[in-house]
């Protein structure tokens, strides 16, 4: 055990207290309410520029099915050059408390080297609390995790009814250079609807797996095979297959993956179909060879982050049967209080193979049952927020509900 020793106070607790908190660490964080019931020796600031310290959070699921919070930690001022990285585990078993227990004991830990330039370091006392003879047994599951899941629903009214089934099942293995990933999914949809005595039907079922296997060769470079099968009354497939091996390129380290991403890859391989109903091309089934070039750029900064990725796709048959997607977003901090997000994408489509050549009556088109002829998509939302007051946000106050508990 390591004790700091902690000096006694003088009978001026009041001045002494008012004292600790203007000589405080002013740290620049995403805010949680439980953070700040249990890290109280900081000062929670509102406006970067007014910082010592900024944190940047950012997640990624783990291959045991759970997760990893990476923090990042950037000193200011007279911080300047201070910089830490620190990555908290939290096992798919975990509760929500026991996450949250963890992040906040780390940032405890790494927030120590800044608070030691304070004077409230004279106030800590460190201590170890786990033995260090911990036995670490092996893995009997050898990295891989299974998931299996069924919902479904039932609800209606007079002129009204619906029935929803819905089914996942997921097989995943991955280790540092390596990935095997596998799922499947089935969902099942019956509506009726009673308009006018007349009554009117829908039935809507899809099945969808998707395999993919990937070799790292290094920390820049990844070959892969995806396997993707679906079934599905509104696309039109009784059953569809795509196969193609991929590579890969990083242009930032995949070490490095949580704060910035520019990946590059290229695949080929062939599709086969088998349509419930004839096309509008006059096939019931076909084998075609296709390709796909995709772009991924990802970076994580104070000022917020980006997330952009471009899409291609053609047959090699015919390379006016394509498609190019476009998507993004964007978490942009404008000013002190000031920020501004944006999510949306757009696609231009060539390549609906898979159109019923009869088209869609007028209740399949209106109920989404059956796909129709377009040559774009898209979507698209924003926001903007402002705040403004106090720099300091260190109060929690749960009285008629709030936020103590997030």
């Amino acid at each position: 055990m390591l004790t700091v020793s902690v000096p006694c106070l003088s009978q001026k607790t009041g001045m002494i207290s008012d004292t600790i908190r203007k000589d405080a660490l002013n740290v620049y964080m995403p805010l949680s309410s439980y953070t700040k019931q249990k890290i109280t020796f900081i000062n929670y600031v509102r406006d970067l520029k007014e910082a010592d310290v900024y944190i940047i959070r950012t997640y990624q699921s783990t291959g045991s099915g759970g997760s990893a919070a990476t923090y990042f930690l950037v000193g200011q001022y007279k911080y300047s050059g201070m910089n830490d990285t620190i990555i908290v585990n939290a096992s798919p078993d975990d509760t929500e408390e026991t996450i949250r227990i963890k992040e906040v004991n780390a940032l405890k830990m790494v927030l120590m080297r800044y608070v030691l330039k304070t004077p409230l370091a004279d106030y800590f006392d460190i201590r170890f609390t786990k033995s260090v003879n911990e036995i670490v047994s092996s893995d009997k599951w050898k990295s891989w995790v299974f998931s299996i899941g069924l919902n479904g629903s039932l609800n209606g009214e007079k002129s009204y009814k619906s029935s929803v089934l819905y089914g996942r099942l997921s097989a995943d293995r991955i280790t540092e250079k390596n990935k095997f990933t596998l799922d499947y999914s089935y969902s099942w949809n019956k509506e009726k609807f009673d308009i006018n005595d007349s009554i009117i039907s829908s039935l809507s079922r899809s099945q969808y797996a998707n395999i993919l296997f990937v070799k790292g060769l290094s920390d820049h470079w990844s070959l892969g095979t995806t396997v993707y099968t679906k079934s599905s009354v509104y696309n039109n497939y009784d059953f569809s297959i795509i196969l193609r091996p991929a590579v890969e390129y990083d242009i930032y380290p995949y070490s490095k993956a949580t704060r910035h991403q520019l990946r590059i890859m290229y695949s080929i391989g062939f599709e086969y179909a088998n349509f419930h109903d004839s096309t509008i091309y006059n096939t019931i089934f076909e084998t075609l060879g296709s390709q796909a070039f995709s772009t991924s750029y990802m970076v994580v900064e104070k000022w917020g982050s980006v997330n952009m990725s471009l899409y291609w796709s053609n047959y090699l048959n015919d390379w006016s049967k394509n498609n190019l997607s476009l998507n993004g977003t964007l978490n942009l901090r404008i000013a002190k209080g000031l920020s501004f997000n944006i999510r949306g994408g757009a696609s231009i489509v060539h390549d609906q193979l898979s159109l019923v050549k009869g088209g869609a009556t007028y209740e399949e088109i209106l109920l989404r049952r059956k796909e129709i002829a377009t040559q774009y998509t898209y979507y698209n939302s924003f926001g903007l927020s402002y705040t403004f007051g106090s720099i300091y946000n260190n109060v929690v106050n749960p009285r008629f509900g709030g936020n103590g508990f997030n």
